[in-house]
């Protein structure tokens, strides 16, 4: 979406405030539900969103949904570059590192393989592969947005975003238990929790559910997984370019968000950003996030969501399983 031009700011702002407020409105009563109940904040933003439909067509609200849809997730997604650094790999080694990225690209190789077989299209495939193996529905968000235009669309990203923070609340409940039931010591157990749980939020609580040194490993390579999130991206709009013909819209050479998420993450780690700057956009970036998942929420149809099927719930908890494998066997034989 090109920027408009200084004259025309207001007429914009204008036309997005409605819609803009109420993505808000939705993703604050989320952050309230989970600071007082400890429900995921992405799957209440979505959830609340869903019943409001309606306004996402509406003439009024329609506008600053879709833009809450997609330029606030691009924003966020480009304020997770703050978050991470070179100095993270140093903690876990270089070892680790290739070990995450050879599961990442495996899960979403065999997803995309594997779409076709559950009746869904390659795309939703790289969507859900991306979500599981990368970091839950930040990464679905960020894969979506340089997925060609298709009917399908909001219906894939909502139960994409549902279905992972689903399996990753329950991820945070058995996975401490599954490392310390295989044997694992603390360093190893910050090392699969963090390598395999899909949502940040639950990473650091199965993390710190076992101790401070397991929660504090398990962070720094979940942002790890992040980082690779801009990698991922890169190459899908790369792949997508080259496959779409010529009267369809081509995906951008290198997406803007990514190319600032790359950015940011170098400028962080040329520790160039002061303290409090990287902590207030951290901040910011979850707050736009769930917005952007909130009005996501509102331009899904239930009875659309409800098409998608069992078969492709089947297809994440393979998705995850294998991802779990993944990680796991190579640590309990101590190759990593």
């Amino acid at each position: 979406m090109p920027l408009p031009r200084l004259a025309q700011l207001p007429d914009r702002a204008r036309l997005l405030a409605p819609g803009l407020m109420l993505a808000v409105t939705v993703a604050m009563a989320a952050q309230f539900l989970s600071s007082h109940y400890g429900a995921p904040v992405m799957l209440m933003a979505i959830l609340l969103g869903m019943p409001l439909h309606g306004l996402a067509e509406d003439s009024l609200a329609g506008p600053g949904i879709d833009f809450a849809a997609r330029g606030l997730l691009r924003i966020g997604v480009a304020l997770l570059g703050l978050r991470v650094s070179l100095d993270m790999v140093a903690a876990i080694g270089w070892h680790f590192v290739g070990l995450l990225a050879l599961s990442i690209g495996a899960v979403i190789l065999a997803s995309v393989a594997l779409a076709r077989r559950v009746g869904q299209d390659r795309a939703f495939g790289l969507l859900t592969g991306g979500s599981v193996a990368i970091c839950g529905a930040s990464a679905a968000m960020a894969i979506a947005s340089v997925l060609p235009a298709r009917e399908t669309t909001e219906r894939d990203l909502s139960f994409t975003v549902i279905t992972v923070t689903a399996l990753s609340t329950v991820a945070m409940i058995v996975y401490p238990m599954l490392a310390s039931a295989l044997g694992m010591d603390p360093h190893q157990t910050g090392l699969f929790l963090g390598g395999t749980i899909h949502d940040v939020a639950q990473v650091v609580g199965a993390g710190y559910s076992v101790s401070d040194e397991t929660g504090d490993l398990a962070t720094v390579v979940k942002l790890i997984r992040v980082t690779l999130l801009a990698p991922v991206v890169l190459i899908a709009a790369l792949v997508l370019r080259r496959a779409s013909s010529g009267t369809q819209t081509r995906p951008p050479l290198l997406p803007g968000f990514v190319l600032a998420f790359l950015i940011l993450a170098a400028a962080n780690s040329a520790h160039v950003v002061p303290g409090v700057v990287v902590d207030v956009a951290s901040t910011l970036s979850r707050a736009l996030l769930v917005a952007a998942v909130a009005a996501v929420g509102m331009k899904t149809s239930l009875v659309r969501l409800a098409e998608v099927g069992p078969a492709a719930i089947g297809m994440l908890l393979v998705q995850t399983a294998a991802l779990a494998a993944l990680i796991a066997v190579p640590l309990l034989l101590g190759l990593v």
